[in-house]
């Protein structure tokens, strides 16, 4: 991805709202599909940690591989995960 891309998301992704919470029970098959489903439908997810906030890098970067998607931007504990349209994880 090149940076002119790059910042573009990172723009797109500030006026997003979070619409996937990793709650207590972690990352689960059920907000796998979920996110799976937002990604298909819009490309741009944010996600926000309500819990295990301690473990966001790592659960960022599984979340990132099992939906063959990518992270654009982790702050706080909101990170922002992108996949091309016609990218499918296979869920």
């Amino acid at each position: 991805m090149n940076e002119p891309t790059l910042r573009e998301l990172k723009s797109r992704s500030q006026k997003l709202k979070p619409v996937i919470h990793v709650g207590h029970d972690g990352i689960t098959d059920a907000l796998l599909a979920a996110l799976d489903q937002t990604l298909t439908d819009h490309g741009l997810v944010k996600v926000r940690f309500t819990d295990h906030k301690s473990e966001r890098k790592q659960l960022t970067a599984e979340l990132a591989a099992r939906t063959s998607s990518r992270q654009i931007l982790l702050v706080g504990h909101t990170v922002t995960l992108y996949r091309t349209p016609q990218q499918s994880s296979g869920l």
